[in-house]
């Protein structure tokens, strides 16, 4: 088989993506900075920076530290809002040349459902990612994300105001992983991203003190794979909606576990801070795989691992 005879295309509850590789919100901006190292059609799909109904100013510096194959950050959905979204991002959005979905937080149920409301009508916008589980921000998602009965009310509210694809973004800091699923997918999700960051804290030895302007962040890379790629496991066998699995991917064969588990896409947030081009290099990694194992259509893997 020839290695461009292999196909990546996938469906992603109604999204057409040409591959199954999606920029993670939060590690690639509005996808515009990106430009002038990597094409951003070589993704399958970008999600924006989330997004709130005002701006935000976000958490103290510092916001990032690097940890043993990782990185916590507490950037405290720093964003400037979604007036500014519409009035300046929204118009280049076509530029990206992708299906661009994105990423939304609030306070309040009421703040969600507003943000969704307005977005329906964003025709430049293949979807949202409602964000109920954001372990460096003090009000808010954080405490959505881990009840599974206000899960669904929250998922309810907002599946009655936007017609398109809804995804939403679990936490495994939410502690029943799975019965937060099913409750999403009860009240209307067509999709779910798993994992988000895991909480955690760095402390300077020399200073005494958390490194972190908000003491606490968000667990991201390498180092959390195996509790993500756990999860995608067990939630992807729980619901009938697609999963979309995260968490450390830094290279093709990482993409594949989650896919292997269960995942029918894959988003890659920190590896962006290393290495700009991995969309391309991950993509050429698959469609090798599918050539040198005799697949020829990247659906034939999801879930394969299962008995």
């Amino acid at each position: 088989m020839n290695l461009f005879d292999a196909s990546l295309t996938v469906n992603l509850a109604g999204i057409s993506l040409a591959n199954p590789l999606i920029a993670a919100s939060g590690c690639y901006g509005y996808g515009f900075d990106y430009r002038r190292w990597i094409d951003p059609g070589d993704w399958g799909a970008i999600v924006v920076k989330g997004t709130t109904l005002r701006p935000r100013t976000g958490n103290p510096p510092p916001r990032l530290v690097e940890t043993p194959s990782g990185m916590l950050n507490a950037i405290g959905l720093q964003n400037p809002g979604i007036d500014f979204f519409l009035k300046s991002i929204r118009p280049q959005l076509p530029e990206l040349q992708c299906p661009v979905l994105v990423n939304i937080a609030g306070e309040t149920l009421e703040e969600y459902r507003q943000l969704a409301a307005i977005l329906n009508s964003v025709t430049e916008v293949s979807g949202i990612e409602v964000n109920i589980s954001c372990p460096n921000v003090k009000r808010g998602g954080v405490s959505f994300g881990g009840d599974p009965a206000l899960v669904e009310e929250l998922i309810g509210l907002v599946r009655e105001v936007y017609r398109l694809p809804l995804i939403v973004k679990l936490s495994p800091d939410a502690g029943n992983i799975v019965s937060v699923a099913e409750a999403a997918w009860r009240a209307g999700a067509d999709a779910l991203s798993l994992i988000n960051t895991i909480k955690g804290m760095v402390i300077d030895v020399q200073k005494r003190r958390p490194v972190l302007g908000n003491i606490t962040g968000g667990l991201s890379g390498p180092a959390i794979r195996p509790v993500a790629v756990r999860a995608v496991w067990e939630v992807s066998a729980a619901v009938s909606i697609p999963v979309i699995g995260m968490g450390g991917i830094m290279q093709a064969d990482d993409a594949l576990e989650f896919i292997l588990a269960g995942a029918c896409a894959v988003a890659i947030g920190t590896a962006n801070f290393i290495n700009p081009a991995v969309a391309r290099e991950i993509s050429q990694g698959l469609r090798q795989y599918l050539c040198d194992h005799g697949f020829s259509h990247y659906r034939e893997l999801i879930g394969a691992a299962r008995p």
